[in-house]
């Protein structure tokens, strides 16, 4: 005879959560080969001696990895789905019994203690460190290239750059800004160069006015480096959209896995890291690069200096570089 299901409800359960989890279930494997015990050594000098006990910070890591791998961006819904999945609770940790943490607490936390501690690159590189010791990577050809990433931040809110502490709140003043800026841009072109008639956000003074493949934003570069063997992200560095600040991201990421016992044959890119000075720093350690190289020689500011054209006495006409002669249309004297 049909059978049919009625809704009931029973006041107790007896099952196992770690029955219901598959063998092949991603966290289930990043569960197996990770050990993330370490965040508790890492963040003890953050918490307070006395006191209730806090939610552990690895749960806390925990549940910032479930949302990361499952496209979950708000902290809101992250805590929802891990009341309802299974898998989620397992994960982190958060049996039938826990309760599960608010969303502002996880928010604090991820705002001030993880951020302060440098934890999430602690994680990173543990996570390197073990593709290592597998053996997935193999470290001799790495490849880096720079990703342009939308700052939050409106085109509205800039203001040239000696307005910034009238028109903004910042934890700095505009002269310790301008250093640590010159810093990070020690020889770049003129046009690098910030100067005191460059715009800035007042809601985000880091990020950089920039152009790449459509309409100017403001916007940072996340820059990777990449074992080209095994396809692994060896190290990132994000950095003000700038164009000497990709070659400044590729020294940084490789002087980072070099303490990870990598010694690179060769590195690849494309032409933005065709500098000089760059090719030459490789060449230094004995890395073979890759990479276009810049050739500025001819050029300021995109246009082609007089020497690089050429003069017909006969013909009273010059020619172009590409071999195409000038037509005479005027002058122009600027008033």
């Amino acid at each position: 005879m049909m059978g049919q299901q009625s809704r009931t409800e029973s006041l107790f359960y007896y099952f196992r959560l770690e029955d219901q989890i598959p063998q092949d279930h991603l966290l289930r494997l990043i569960d197996r080969y990770m050990d993330f015990g370490f965040v508790r050594e890492r963040l003890k000098n953050f918490y307070s001696s006395t006191g209730r006990p806090s939610i552990d910070p690895e749960v806390l890591l925990r549940l910032l990895l479930v949302g990361y791998l499952h496209g979950i961006t708000s902290e809101r819904r992250l805590i929802e789905e891990v009341r309802m999945h299974l898998a989620y609770r397992w994960f982190t940790r958060l049996g039938f019994e826990q309760e599960i943490p608010d969303h502002s607490t996880f928010s604090k936390n991820r705002h001030g203690r993880f951020r302060q501690s440098g934890v999430f690159r602690e994680v990173f590189e543990e996570i390197v460190r073990r593709c290592l010791q597998a053996g997935l990577v193999e470290g001799r050809n790495l490849a880096v290239d720079g990703t342009l990433v939308q700052a939050d931040a409106s085109e509205q809110s800039r203001v040239p750059r000696e307005q910034l502490v009238e028109r903004a709140q910042v934890s700095r003043t505009v002269r310790e800004y301008l250093t640590e800026l010159e810093r990070q841009n020690p020889v770049g072109d003129p046009e690098e160069r910030p100067t005191a008639q460059e715009k800035v956000s007042i809601t985000d003074p880091d990020a950089a006015w920039a152009v790449k493949g459509g309409p100017a934003t403001l916007a940072y570069y996340d820059n990777y480096l990449i074992d080209t063997h095994s396809r692994v992200i060896l190290a990132v560095e994000a950095t003000p959209a700038r164009f000497r600040q990709e070659t400044i991201a590729a020294r940084r990421m490789l002087g980072r896995v070099e303490k990870l016992g990598l010694h690179p044959d060769s590195v690849g890119a494309d032409k933005a890291y065709g500098s000089g000075e760059f090719l030459s720093w490789l060449l230094a350690r004995d890395i073979q690069p890759h990479i276009p190289v810049i050739d500025r020689r001819h050029q300021t500011r995109g246009r082609f200096t007089r020497d690089a054209f050429r003069y017909e006495p006969q013909e009273n006409a010059y020619y172009c570089p590409e071999g195409k002669p000038l037509h005479y249309r005027g002058q122009r004297r600027s008033s």
